[in-house]
């Protein structure tokens, strides 16, 4: 069910553009990760659930707001990391499952 939180999600709007647009904020930031395979698999997940909930229901956050070419950047991540984990197959095989 939809829930009609037009004044929230306005605030919440203006406050995510307001961070999104502070200096520095578009500037690449170099990370290492290393973490077990099954983190890898699950980060991967969390982020595909997350992109995902938009198109389920209504939120009030930060995805809401985003550009689509950020969403997809997060999309390229993930690939990404399960790629480098060897995991796209097992992935695949995972979402047959869903």
């Amino acid at each position: 069910m939809k829930k009609n939180n037009m004044p929230i999600t306005n605030t919440l709007a203006k406050v995510f553009e307001t961070v999104l647009s502070i200096p520095g904020m578009n500037d690449n930031v170099k990370i290492q990760l290393s973490m077990p395979r099954k983190n890898v698999l699950l980060l991967s997940k969390v982020i595909e659930r997350g992109l995902n909930v938009k198109d389920d229901f209504e939120t009030n956050d930060i995805l809401d707001i985003a550009p689509k070419e950020t969403l997809q950047q997060l999309t390229a991540i993930s690939d990404e990391l399960l790629n480098k984990a060897g995991l796209i197959e097992m992935n695949e095989k995972l979402k047959n499952f869903e």
